[in-house]
């Protein structure tokens, strides 16, 4: 009897791992890999020690090519290179429009000061947004009066770059941006097909959703209760409300812990209404979003999985899987 007792843990865990196991499912079809490219082609910088307002262009790589993120070119570049969607930043402007940068001020890209939506769009276009980029620590600015009035206007990437595919990075917490989308899609139907999705300030982002039918929308909340609770609730096949109808990103060092992964995890996750995206990995003091940026990362995601990476080096990894090429 006593050996008995002391059997059902080892069956108990024997179980668990068998109703977790990911072999127990084929990998779900969909629309194969998909790859976001993150600010279009741009330039990589140390990630290590970020802060929230650190100004990653004083911390630039030496450049291997001359794009800026988050302007048309680097899109287009990124398009070619193999991207199936691109993700931009957006400030709304003092005259009503969506300005394409990444910084809440413009202090450290060019040579402007003052918060990014405390300008017009005029204002904006007459800056050099190449001003501030250096790789030796001040010594040069290789991208220095280049780039003058290069900072795009929303309404100007859509339509240099049609039946193109953009996720929206909302940069603040303002809802009145989550509107302020609606009405440029409602107000240009036909651009409705380039926004796949948004995120950001949850405020925003749900105001869209609520407006945007289909969008495909997601909190950093949201995410961070969904990995959480389902690795509290998972190994018993419970998928967490804050896991259904969304889309969850999943930094490639986590995902081998949750419950299934690869093949259970994203079944359960497509019977919840819900896709994957891959994140590079998660730690090393990096608060920002890291990509799948180099072939040794990406040789860790499954062969024939159905989902989405994120890459800061579309130039890499777009080629690297045969979706486009890139000429340096």
């Amino acid at each position: 009897m006593k050996r008995r007792w002391l059997l059902l843990p080892v069956v108990l865990i024997a179980g668990i791992y068998v109703f977790n196991a990911s072999w127990r499912v084929p990998m779900p079809e969909g629309d194969g890999l998909r790859l976001i490219a993150h600010r279009g082609v741009h330039q990589t910088f140390e990630r290590a020690g970020l802060e929230n307002d650190t100004c990653t262009a004083e911390r630039i790589d030496p450049p291997r090519h001359d794009y800026l993120e988050n302007t048309i070119a680097s899109m287009e570049a990124a398009f070619i290179a193999g991207a199936d969607i691109v993700e931009l930043d957006v400030h709304p402007t003092t005259d009503g429009q969506f300005a394409v940068l990444h910084d809440w001020t413009v202090d450290c890209r060019t040579e402007g000061s003052g918060e990014t939506r405390g300008h017009s769009m005029a204002e904006l276009k007459a800056l050099d947004i190449g001003y501030g980029y250096t790789a030796d620590g001040g010594a040069t600015y290789p991208f220095r009066g280049k780039a003058i009035g290069q900072m795009p206007e929303l309404k100007e990437v859509f339509t240099a770059l049609p039946g193109k595919e953009f996720l929206i990075n909302f940069k603040s917490r303002e809802a009145r941006e989550g509107g302020m989308l609606a009405d440029l899609l409602t107000n240009n139907p036909e651009w409705r097909g380039a926004v796949w999705g948004a995120y950001g300030g949850d405020e925003p982002t749900y105001r869209a959703a609520a407006l945007i039918d289909g969008l495909h929308v997601w909190s950093r909340r949201g995410l961070v209760d969904c990995l959480v609770q389902y690795e509290l609730l998972g190994w018993v096949g419970v998928m967490p409300e804050a896991c259904r109808n969304t889309q969850v990103m999943i930094p490639i060092n986590v995902a081998p812990f949750l419950w299934g992964w690869p093949n259970l995890l994203l079944a359960r996750l497509r019977d919840a209404g819900s896709d994957v995206i891959l994140l590079g990995p998660y730690g090393a003091g990096d608060p920002g979003t890291a990509g799948i940026d180099d072939i040794v990362t990406l040789e860790q995601v499954p062969g024939d999985f159905s989902g989405y990476v994120w890459t800061n080096r579309i130039e890499v990894i777009g080629p690297a899987l045969g979706r486009g090429i890139w000429a340096d």
